[in-house]
């Protein structure tokens, strides 16, 4: 199930195991958050918590023996363990016996911040009692909404293209759009509207943005807009260097991601990206021919080896660069 979906879940019986899968820190932690609300009383005396990467082989032993205690004064004892991956032989010999009959006073929850399994590791999913919690990133529709209710609880107004324009400056990060939505309701007030120049007076632009903004400037050859944004980036602690190896490391990604075949989910494990950025990549290297993915990669690469060897100043590099994409054809 999505994380939206879990406050629904906790009003059925619970699992013996809750496991929270996705890379998105907001949507885990609320998560952990909303499961031990409902059935963690007395932390101190219920609550154990492990590292998966210690628990290997017979170490395996100190977790049964914190999910085979019995609560104290509280309807679950509650047993968190990050990172685990246990191998399929590890399971069979220390856990199955658990999963096949569990303790219905305790509550495993498994926080594991990558999503599906490595070679050889066990397939939580598959196992019996193990209920599934997204934490995935998520679409954009359902994270626009999600500020939309926010500001609608707090007595706040907001419309769509501004909900779409605070997820976008904050590169659809949960974490963060949280931290932004909560300071401009604050700053509006119950009864306010949160407008797009409020959005962009009190929002910080993330560098991932502004380097998407900076790519769909150059896709439509449009120098200022370009110039504005490196500029900006400039007052914030860029510096030529640093602003044409992001460029040229973005250009390199941007095509290795237009030539790879499959699906968004095959191509982010073969590149070692997470599905999200390459369904973002993907939609931004359609702006753009292989060629000329190709050859800003190859330019962007040869300025930046040229300031390395000292052929070019970092100021000369960059309008090297600057005029063969806006002023030549590349």
């Amino acid at each position: 199930m999505k994380f939206t979906e879990l406050k629904e879940d906790l009003k059925n019986p619970a699992p013996f195991c809750y496991l929270l899968e996705g890379e998105d820190l907001f949507f885990s932690d609320r998560a952990e958050e909303m499961i031990k609300r409902r059935y963690l009383t007395e932390p101190s005396l219920n609550f154990t918590a492990f590292e998966g990467a210690s628990l290997k082989g017979s170490k395996l032993t100190a977790l049964v023996d914190a999910l085979y205690a019995l609560p104290f004064l509280s309807e679950k004892r509650f047993v968190k363990v990050t990172d685990f991956l246990p191998t399929e032989k590890e399971f069979e010999a220390y856990l199955s016996k658990l999963f096949a009959s569990p303790v219905e006073s305790t509550l495993l929850l498994i926080v594991n911040r990558t999503v599906g399994k490595k070679a050889g590791s066990v397939d939580w999913k598959k196992k019996e009692g193990v209920r599934l919690v997204d934490c995935s990133k998520s679409d954009e529709l359902t994270i626009a909404k999600w500020i939309y209710l926010t500001c609608k609880r707090a007595g706040v107004a907001i419309d769509t293209a501004t909900s779409q324009l605070l997820l976008r400056y904050c590169v659809s990060d949960m974490a963060r759009i949280s931290k932004e939505t909560e300071k401009l309701i604050a700053y509006v007030g119950a009864g306010g509207t949160i407008t797009q120049n409020t959005v962009e007076e009190l929002v910080y632009a993330d560098a991932d943005f502004k380097l998407y903004e900076m790519s769909k400037a150059i896709a439509v050859k449009d120098y200022n807009r370009f110039m504005t944004i490196v500029n900006d980036l400039m007052v914030k602690g860029y510096d030529e260097m640093a602003l044409l190896s992001t460029l040229c490391a973005y250009y390199k990604t941007l095509y290795e991601v237009s030539v790879s075949k499959g699906t968004d989910a095959s191509v982010a494990k073969a590149l070692g990206m997470k599905e999200y950025a390459v369904k973002k990549n993907r939609e931004q290297a359609a702006k753009f021919s292989m060629e000329q993915l190709a050859a800003y990669y190859r330019g962007i690469y040869e300025a930046v080896t040229g300031i390395k060897t000292g052929n070019y100043t970092p100021q000369g590099a960059m309008q090297k660069v600057l005029s063969q994409i806006f002023f030549e054809s590349m």
